[in-house]
């Protein structure tokens, strides 16, 4: 079985953001960028399928600028096999990376599709469930675990009740949530031979998709800072203050 893998270059996790000063986005000037740490894990766990022998070979998809390429390198380095780069400047939507993942899956025909249940630049959570619906496939999201069981997989998700497991039949898209493993560093060795595994490079123009925006972003803005706690000397007066001043009651 073939596995495809997206994953996404964003700005570091360690890295705090910053607001342009005109209020039109964050600033990603001069800062580090990385692997979005949803898509790392979920490179991980296709490794771990290839090493279990579930897969044969796993498929690293980037959609963003030329920089991506390293991002690509870094799942490469940590143990998949080859990349496809679509190069796209600017914005680019989770409807059209949905779009460009769709031909590629069709090209490319993987049993299954595993990326992060969401990037952190934009916290969208849309792409895995929108591929899924475009390809009419079994989706299973929020992984905390995942079995290949024959011509099925069972999928154990995290939900707000508790936990949920389901059998989904393949081919499938699922979303990897954080608690699904601990995705490896690469070794030196590895590193090496990452850069000479192959990368193809393509444009949205190749699969048909149109990347215009269809949404505008009308500001930006940090949020609020944390007020300090006040000290309460009884519950009457506690319940009073959210009655009254915070309003929650």
């Amino acid at each position: 079985m073939k596995v495809l893998v997206p994953v996404k270059r964003v700005l570091d996790y360690n890295v705090k953001a910053r607001v342009k000063a005109d209020g039109t986005g964050v600033d990603l000037a001069n800062v580090k960028m990385s692997m979005n740490p949803f898509d790392e894990i979920a490179v991980e766990e296709a490794i771990r399928l290839k090493e279990a022998g579930s897969a044969e070979e796993i498929v690293i998809v980037s959609v963003g600028p030329s920089q991506s390429q390293e991002t690509i390198r870094t799942a490469l380095a940590m143990g998949a096999d080859r990349g496809i780069l679509v190069q796209a400047d600017g914005t680019v939507e989770p409807l059209a990376v949905a779009k460009i993942l769709k031909a590629i899956v069709e090209a490319e025909a993987p049993g299954l599709v595993i990326m992060g249940k969401q990037a952190i630049d934009d916290d969208c959570n849309q792409t895995g469930q929108m591929l899924a619906a475009l390809l009419g496939w079994s989706q299973g999201t929020f992984l905390k675990e995942l079995q290949i069981k024959g011509e099925e997989a069972e999928v154990t998700r995290e939900i707000d009740g508790g936990l949920e497991t389901l059998s989904i039949a393949l081919p499938a898209v699922v979303t990897a949530d954080l608690r699904l493993n601990q995705p490896r560093y690469a070794s030196l060795p590895n590193i090496m031979k990452a850069k000479k595994k192959p990368i193809e490079t393509k444009t949205a123009d190749d699969y048909g998709v149109d990347l215009t925006p269809r949404l505008e972003v009308v500001e930006t803005r940090e949020p609020a800072k944390r007020q300090a706690g006040v000290m309460v000397g009884s519950p009457a007066e506690l319940v009073e203050k959210l009655k009254n001043e915070a309003g929650v009651l």
